[in-house]
């Protein structure tokens, strides 16, 4: 079959765009200790199938190329805002590009009521290390349109990642007054989260949500988290996203 024939067959079919956004608070940055209301935009753009059994805002961008209900699997992906240091606590220190993580993810139920799911990403342009993230969340339904929802997380991560995010080189030392710190790769953080959505109509869906999380290894090892940050990191916020569906 001809290359163009098989692009063609592949992304023709039922497609469908999530656009949204959320507000939240959070720490004013990754490792921070002063906690910051911002907003982010949420888009999603993938292949429909069958529909997931549980979504969590903490889901990355994803395309899955097996789905069989209780299995999913595939492609992907991150956005990765940038650190312009603009705060007292950075200054000194490197900027942190904007950029992303691209890899691929993992999920299934053990249960009816709970799902375990996977990510590993590689950076690009924001840095050049990789990322996991693991996370068990259990999920009930109160009515038919509302859930409540919640379960562990932990992350991992790569010497390249931490030393974007958390190195202080020797230069950075003389410029922030930091203590010159070089990561290894390790635990990055673990904790739990929760959220309680709500499908107002078919396409649009709203949530509450809260985080949790305790930075470790590396991270918490961080001149600039034991002498200008926390250890723990909360986040709480509402989100909004409606959804399109469309053919190809």
């Amino acid at each position: 079959m001809p290359a163009t024939a098989r692009a063609e067959n592949w992304f023709s079919g039922d497609w469908y765009l999530t656009v949204g956004v959320t507000g939240l608070v959070a720490p004013n940055f990754e490792g921070g200790k002063k906690y910051l209301l911002s907003a982010q935009p949420i888009i999603s753009l993938g292949k429909a199938g069958k529909d997931a059994r549980f979504v969590s805002r903490n889901d990355n961008i994803s395309l899955a190329l097996i789905d069989d209900g209780g299995v999913r699997a595939g492609l992907n992906g991150k956005i990765l805002f940038g650190r312009d240091n603009d705060e007292r606590e950075l200054r000194g220190l490197d900027r942190v590009r904007w950029g992303g993580e691209a890899g691929g993810f993992f999920e299934f139920y053990p249960t009816d009521w709970m799902r375990v799911r996977a990510e590993a990403r590689r950076g690009f342009r924001a840095h050049s290390g990789f990322v996991a993230d693991i996370a068990a969340d259990a999920f009930y339904d109160v009515t038919p349109t509302v859930r409540v929802s919640g379960g562990p997380r932990v992350s991992m991560a790569s010497s390249d990642y931490f030393d974007a995010y958390y190195g202080v080189s020797a230069k950075e030392e003389a410029a922030s007054g930091l203590s010159e710190y070089h990561p290894k790769g390790g635990i990055k953080s673990y904790g739990l989260g929760g959220a309680v959505s709500w499908k107002v109509t078919e396409p649009m869906t709203t949530s509450l949500f809260g985080e949790y999380s305790r930075l470790a290894g590396p991270a918490a090892d961080s001149s600039l988290v034991r002498e200008r940050g926390s250890r723990d990191q909360f986040t709480v916020g509402v989100s909004a996203t409606y959804r399109f569906d469309f053919a190809m």
